[in-house]
């Protein structure tokens, strides 16, 4: 069968397209043939070695749904011809933390196609707690790319203790974790959620899906929040370059919860800002098992959605991650198995 393997750590470009033996399911495991896979920054860094794979050759890709066509010993309530969605997160499952359903702080702690073979191919073996089963009526680009975005918004927004009533601020909507963030925040009740960009088209379109308001990410944001009243929640996923300027747009007791740090590891903090004000600055990074299901329940029902911005052939691997690379989305980008030889 034919998979995407990384050789190296030079980026994009390293990813090459091999034959390669199916794999064998194990005890607890089911092999899934898929149908659409999703496509995540974090393929991107892992290529670039942010974080660097474990071992090489690895198969990237967190994200994917299709077909189950293999059960392995001791897996119960799944058979093969089962339609199924791939949770991305794993654990050891026997811990503390695995048994309340915390898998997060888990030391086994692992997601598929980062710490562990991926999705990048026509065939993944994976543990059977992470198949969940596809609601018939969900397209295959959308089950095969919400995942790992949208789990991690859901949580996000759930860890900052989100109200139904109350304003939220998502800023650097466009890609996945933040338009799942926009979206969810309207699923969850929010009065009002405003937007940052600094593309005008990725604002219209936000607007067009239900933003309440939407600013530039580069002029003082914080100042015009704060002019219809603050956020009680603001999203940020950008970190050092918005900082400022998310603090400026909280209310007095507003909460930053902090998913992502695309413009830089690190930033300075005016620390008196912080507690003069009653800030909370939260991190959140990935979801549980239950949060996972419960994304997939709000995006079944339609009340909350996961905008595919564009889907590539299987063998277009690199050319949709360079379009994802190019910040250019509107939503998810997926690559498919549909029509290939």
């Amino acid at each position: 069968m034919k998979a995407w393997r990384l050789t190296d750590t030079g980026g994009i470009g390293s990813y090459v397209l091999d034959d390669i033996d199916e794999p064998e399911p194990g005890p607890g495991e089911v092999r899934v043939k898929l149908n659409t896979v999703g496509l995540n920054h974090l393929d991107i860094w892992v290529s670039k070695g942010l974080p660097a794979p474990h071992s090489l050759p690895h198969i990237g890709g967190a994200d994917g749904a299709g077909i189950v066509d293999a059960v392995g010993d001791q897996v119960t309530g799944i058979d093969v011809g089962d339609e199924v969605v791939i949770d991305p997160s794993t654990s050891c499952g026997a811990c503390d933390y695995c048994r309340r359903g915390d898998i997060v702080y888990c030391s086994d702690f692992r997601i598929i196609g980062e710490h562990m073979p991926g999705t990048f191919t026509e065939k993944a073996a994976i543990p059977a707690v992470n198949a969940v089963p596809k609601p018939a009526s969900l397209d295959w680009d959308v089950a095969g790319s919400f995942g790992l975005a949208s789990v991690t918004a859901l949580r996000a927004l759930e860890k900052a203790r989100l109200e139904p009533g109350e304003t939220v601020l998502v800023v650097g909507v466009g890609g996945g974790v933040s338009a799942a963030a926009m979206s969810f925040a309207k699923a969850l009740g929010a009065a009002a959620v405003y937007v940052t960009s600094r593309s005008r088209e990725k604002l219209d379109w936000a607007l067009s899906r239900g933003a309440d308001a939407a600013f530039d990410s580069t002029s003082e944001y914080g100042k015009a929040v704060r002019s219809l009243g603050g956020a009680d929640v603001v999203f940020d996923n950008v970190g050092a370059a918005t900082m400022r300027q998310s603090m400026a747009a909280a209310k007095p007791g507003g909460r930053i919860v902090i998913v992502g740090a695309t413009s830089g590891p690190k930033m300075e903090l005016t620390i008196p800002y912080l507690f003069f004000r009653q800030l909370e600055l939260i991190g959140s990074s990935m979801g549980n098992h239950t949060q996972f299901a419960r994304a997939l329940d709000l995006i079944r029902l339609g009340e909350a959605s996961s905008p595919v911005s564009r889907v590539f052939s299987f063998e277009e691997l690199p050319e949709a991650l360079t379009f994802l690379d190019s910040g250019d989305q509107l939503g998810k980008v997926a690559v498919t198995h549909r029509g290939a030889a």
